[in-house]
């Protein structure tokens, strides 16, 4: 008998996404938060490339404990966690300060539109499953 998946591996994958955007958003709000604080340099989060060996991987899916189960997750993406980096942006003013507050914004802005991509991408998903544990209806 074939193994049956309710969650296919991309569920898995957009919900780690959506965690380890989340994580990015709270480190940039903090830079921008502390954009004149003294001394202060900035993190970054990092986790795509991370993310990809992942999904590269042939662990796909763990070993349910019972051959009936339904696995739910892929055990690959679970592992991510991302590297926090602490270095200034382009140049560090006067009192030691590394945050650049444009480029804070701009990342704050590609991370908001990317966490929104995927969000609507496993809504959309689960839309998807809804209609069709509802026969179509």
């Amino acid at each position: 008998m074939s193994e049956m998946k309710i969650f296919d591996r991309t569920i898995g994958m957009l919900g780690k996404v959506l965690d380890l955007r989340q994580r990015k958003q709270e480190l940039i709000a903090s830079n921008i938060a502390n954009s004149e604080t003294p001394g202060y340099i900035p993190s970054r989060l990092s986790f795509e490339k991370d993310l990809a060996k992942a999904l590269d991987s042939k662990q796909q899916h763990q070993t349910p404990a019972h051959p009936r189960h339904i696995p739910i997750t892929a055990a690959g993406v679970d592992t991510v966690t991302g590297q926090t980096v602490r270095r200034p942006d382009q140049g560090v003013s006067i009192d030691g300060n590394g945050v650049d507050l444009d480029q804070q914004l701009i990342a704050q802005s590609e991370n908001q539109l990317l966490y929104e991509s995927a969000a609507q991408i496993i809504s959309k998903k689960l839309a998807t499953l809804k209609y069709v544990c509802q026969d179509g209806r």
